[in-house]
């Protein structure tokens, strides 16, 4: 590939940013430039079939962080090269590649799970999302999301962001939040943008904050409720995991219709879900955890995380789908995990997530694990 390579060598610098300490530095896909400087160049200039070649040479090759640094690049050269950067980068679902933020809210990959790693930091209460580049849980890797616990009078907020060091909600970087009830038992999961067109943002003082710093007036700035997670009270205290359940409005490849209003009172009733089988075909995607199994021998619960877990944890789960809207028939596998949390060390966490899930959608899932419910134990 010596042509790319050439055009490569002469690309502007993307500085380096490999990470140390608790704190990652943001990661470079967001460093997109709004606006080209090269536009009237020689750069701008060449002929489509050709830059487009580069490309595809550049994407097929470059196929891990932080090789991809050079597909980002790309990108950044100027406007008519990150058309066609966009246009080349395949889908996650179709590739497991993580490149840009916007990859983050697309459904993973169909046929394997894209394997993350989570990093906490307790001192600032701080959960660091990693996709990692070698297969060892000491390695922090490509940086992708950090969350912020913050507590609002009675309520508590896991505040997600492309930036580890900004959680304002009225930053480019906020993409999210968690937000709990009063007991951490139930948790709605907001996006920072419309999941269709029409949606309305929540009411409340978090939603208000947009209106200072408005980013695109094109796109509608505020908190978009998009799922649910509730864990299934343990009022006899008996043995056995939390049991919880996830009903989510998957990312899609074509924009999903707006919700009914009783599709939106089904996404409210989630604690009522887990009382009764599901037969539904409003849109959503309902999860539930995987059932473990007592094992004699070691007198305890267990699952199969295929040496993805290695400390037992009441937080470790496994959700499979009991109804799917990627799927043609509309119904989940359920003994395909389509996301699996688990601990491997005292503040070290692995996170596997595929297909319709997104990775700021399993990340928003396993942030509802932390802390103490006692109501669920």
């Amino acid at each position: 590939m010596p042509l790319s390579r050439s055009l490569l060598s002469r690309r502007f610098s993307i500085s380096s940013r490999d990470h140390q300490g608790d704190t990652p530095t943001e990661p470079e896909s967001r460093m997109l430039p709004p606006s080209s400087n090269v536009s009237g160049s020689s750069w701008s200039a060449m002929l489509p079939e050709l830059l487009s070649e580069i490309i595809r040479r550049v994407e097929d090759t470059e196929d891990h962080w932080p090789l991809r640094r050079d597909v980002v690049a790309c990108a950044c050269v100027s406007n008519k090269w990150r058309e066609i950067t966009q246009e080349t980068v395949r889908s996650p679902r179709n590739s497991g590649k993580i490149t840009f933020p916007s990859c983050l809210k697309l459904p993973g990959p169909r046929d394997f799970s894209n394997q993350c790693l989570i990093k906490r930091n307790k001192r600032t209460s701080t959960i660091y999302l990693y996709l990692p580049l070698t297969p060892s849980f000491t390695d922090k890797g490509k940086f992708l999301l950090a969350a912020r616990r913050f507590r609002t009078g009675a309520y508590t907020e896991y505040v997600i962001s492309l930036d580890a060091h900004d959680f304002s909600q009225a930053s480019n970087a906020y993409v999210g939040k968690l937000r709990s009830d009063f007991l951490g038992t139930n948790f709605t999961v907001y996006d920072s943008k419309p999941p269709h067109n029409g949606a309305k943002p929540s009411h409340g003082k978090a939603s208000r904050r947009f209106a200072s710093k408005q980013i695109s007036p094109q796109v509608p700035a505020g908190n978009f409720e998009v799922g649910h997670v509730s864990y299934k009270f343990n009022l006899l205290k008996s043995r056995g995991p939390r049991r919880m359940i996830s009903t989510l409005h998957c990312p899609s490849s074509s924009p999903p219709p707006p919700p009914s209003s009783s599709t939106n009172q089904r996404l409210c009733d989630a604690t009522k879900m887990m009382k009764k089988p599901i037969k539904d075909g409003s849109g959503l995607t309902i999860l539930k955890n995987k059932a473990p199994r007592w094992h004699e021998h070691l007198q305890c619960w267990c699952l199969n995380f295929h040496g993805r877990v290695t400390v037992a944890s009441v937080k470790n789960f496994q959700l499979v789908a009991t109804v799917d809207q990627s799927q043609p028939s509309g119904k989940g596998d359920e003994e395909t995990v389509l996301l699996q949390f688990g601990k491997v060390g005292d503040d070290t966490f692995t996170m596997d997530y595929r297909q319709p899930l997104s990775a700021f959608q399993a990340f928003a899932i396993c942030l509802a694990s932390f802390g103490t419910k006692l109501a669920c134990e």
